[in-house]
C-alpha cells in the first residue's frame, strides 16, 4: 500500500511538471487530451495540487461535459473559486446528472439569488429531489443522504421485484438493500439483494424482509452517522423523517468523506484553520485567515508575558529563573496537549458522557501527578547539578508538579466545557490550554521564587 501511495504521488508530480512545461510552451492541445483522458478524481487532484494560475488554465481545458464530474471531487474551497464565475445556466449544466446531495452541496455555496434561478430552471422532478435535501444542514444525515433509492411493497413477490429491477438501466451506486415501505412511504423493513437472489421467486417480500431496521433520522449530525456506520459495519443505511417517512439513504462512500473531513478538521483546527483549507490558495486569501488566529495567539502571549513582568524584580535578583521558567511552561503545555487530544477524541467517538467523565478526570489528574513527581525529581537533580542551589531545585520541582496537575485538569475539563457551550474543542481548546499552562507555569515558578528569595 505504501509503495502504491508513493508511486501515485510521484505520478501526480510528474503530471504537474509536464502540464507546467506544456502550458508555458503554449502546447495546449496535448494538455487537453491528457486531462480529458484522466478519471475525474485525478483531474480534481491535479487542480487541487496546482497554484492558482495553473489551476485556472487547467480548468479551461477540461471539457464542458466533464466539468460536473470533476467539480464534485473538489474541496469546497476550490469548488467556490470556479462556481463564483458561473451563472445559473452554467451551474445547471455542470450539475446535470449529479446525485441530489452533491447538487445541494454545490448550491449551498452560491448566493440565494443564483440558487433560486437554478432551481427554477430545473424540471419539476429534479427540483423536488433537490428541495428535499437542500433545506437540511450540510453536516447532518439529511445533507449527506442521496434520494436515489429503490423502494418496494411488502405484498409483492420476489419475482416481481426481480422484474422491476430489470427495468432499470442501472442500480444506484452501492445498492445492497431495497427499502420496503407502506402506502405512506414509511419505512417498514429492508430487503437485501442477496435475499432476492437466493430465495424462491414466488416468496412474498414480507416473508423474507428484515423488519428490525436501524434507520438514521435526518437531523442526526454527520459525526454520529460515521460512528453508527463504524459500529454496525453498514454499507448503506436508510434516512427517515421523525414520522418514519423514508427520505433517502447514506452510503459508505459518503461516510468515508466525513471521516476524512473529521481527521482534517482535528489536524487543522489545532492551528485555527478550516478543513477545507486550500493548500494553494492565493496570498490575499491565505494571509487574512491566518492573521486572525495569529492575533488571538498574540493576545494570549501578551497575557503570559504580563505574568512574567509582575515578577521582573525576582528575575533580576535570580537570573537562573529566566533560563529555567520556559521548561515549566513547556512541560505543562505538552502534558496538557496529550490529555486534550485524548479527551477530544473520546468526545468525537461518543465515548465520554456524564457517567464516566469524573472517572476520566480523576485518572488524568493522578497520571499528571505521577508524571509531575517523576519529572520534577529529574529537573530538580539537573538544576542542583548545574546551579548548586537546593532552594532553586525545590522551587522548580514544586512548580513542575503544580503545572502538570493543572494541565491534566484543564486538558480534561476544557473540551467538555467547550462542547457544552457549542464551541469546537479542536479549534479553541489548544490555544486556551496553552495560555493556561503558560500562565500557571510562570506564576507558580516565579511566585514561589519570590516567596522564598525575597
Amino acid at each position: 500500500m505504501a509503495a502504491t501511495q508513493i508511486s501515485s504521488k510521484a505520478h501526480i508530480q510528474d503530471q504537474l511538471q509536464l502540464l507546467d512545461h506544456a502550458l508555458n510552451s503554449g502546447a495546449l492541445l496535448p494538455v487537453a487530451r491528457m486531462l480529458n483522458s484522466l478519471a475525474p478524481q485525478d483531474v480534481a487532484h491535479l487542480l487541487e495540487s496546482s497554484p492558482p494560475k495553473m489551476r485556472h488554465a487547467i480548468w479551461q481545458l477540461v471539457e464542458v461535459d466533464g466539468e460536473g464530474d470533476v467539480l464534485q471531487y473538489l474541496s469546497e474551497e476550490v469548488q467556490s473559486q470556479f462556481l463564483e464565475d458561473m451563472d445559473a445556466n452554467q451551474v445547471l449544466a455542470v450539475t446535470e446528472g449529479m446525485e441530489a446531495d452533491d447538487i445541494a452541496d454545490i448550491l449551498q455555496q452560491l448566493p440565494n439569488r443564483v440558487i433560486q434561478e437554478v432551481l427554477q430552471s430545473m424540471d419539476l422532478q429534479d427540483r423536488h429531489r433537490i428541495e428535499k435535501v437542500i433545506h437540511f444542514a450540510e453536516d447532518s444525515a439529511g445533507g449527506l443522504m442521496s434520494t436515489d433509492i429503490i423502494t418496494v411493497r411488502e405484498a409483492i413477490t420476489l419475482d416481481v421485484v426481480i422484474r422491476f429491477l430489470r427495468r432499470h438501466d442501472e442500480l444506484p451506486p452501492a445498492t445492497d438493500n431495497l427499502f420496503v415501505v407502506n402506502r405512506r412511504d414509511e419505512l417498514i423493513g429492508i430487503l437485501p439483494l442477496s435475499t432476492v437472489l437466493v430465495n424462491d421467486p414466488n416468496t412474498a417480500v414480507r416473508d423474507v424482509m428484515i423488519t428490525d431496521v436501524k434507520s438514521i433520522t435526518a437531523d442526526t449530525p454527520e459525526r454520529d452517522v460515521a460512528l453508527l456506520f463504524e459500529r454496525h459495519d453498514w454499507i448503506s443505511a436508510p434516512v427517515t423523517a421523525s414520522n418514519g417517512e423514508l427520505l433517502g439513504r447514506i452510503t459508505i462512500d459518503d461516510v468515508v468523506d466525513v471521516i476524512r473531513d473529521e481527521a482534517e478538521h482535528g489536524l487543522l483546527g489545532m492551528a485555527g484553520l478550516s478543513e477545507d483549507e486550500d493548500t494553494f490558495a492565493s496570498i490575499g486569501t491565505t494571509a487574512p485567515k491566518r492573521a486572525v488566529w495569529l492575533g488571538i495567539n498574540l493576545l494570549t502571549a501578551i497575557l503570559a508575558s504580563s505574568v512574567i513582568k509582575i515578577f521582573e524584580g525576582t528575575i533580576d535578583q535570580v537570573v537562573a529563573l529566566a533560563v529555567l521558567m520556559p521548561i515549566v511552561a513547556s512541560m505543562g503545555g505538552v502534558a496538557g496537549s496529550q490529555t486534550l487530544t485524548i479527551v477530544i477524541r473520546g468526545i468525537a467517538l461518543g465515548q465520554i458522557g456524564r457517567n464516566n467523565s469524573r472517572w476520566l478526570l480523576n485518572r488524568e489528574v493522578i497520571v499528571s501527578l505521577f508524571n509531575g513527581i517523576v519529572w520534577a525529581l529529574v529537573i530538580a537533580a539537573a538544576t542542583m547539578l548545574i546551579y548548586g542551589d537546593a532552594l532553586l531545585s525545590l522551587i522548580i520541582a514544586i512548580a513542575m508538579i503544580i503545572n502538570l496537575v493543572t494541565a491534566g485538569l484543564m486538558g480534561t475539563l476544557l473540551p467538555i466545557m467547550l462542547k457544552k457551550l457549542h464551541i469546537d474543542p479542536a479549534l479553541a481548546g489548544s490555544v486556551i490550554l496553552t495560555t493556561v499552562t503558560d500562565v500557571v507555569g510562570f506564576a507558580a515558578f516565579l511566585g514561589l521564587a519570590t516567596w522564598f528569595y525575597l
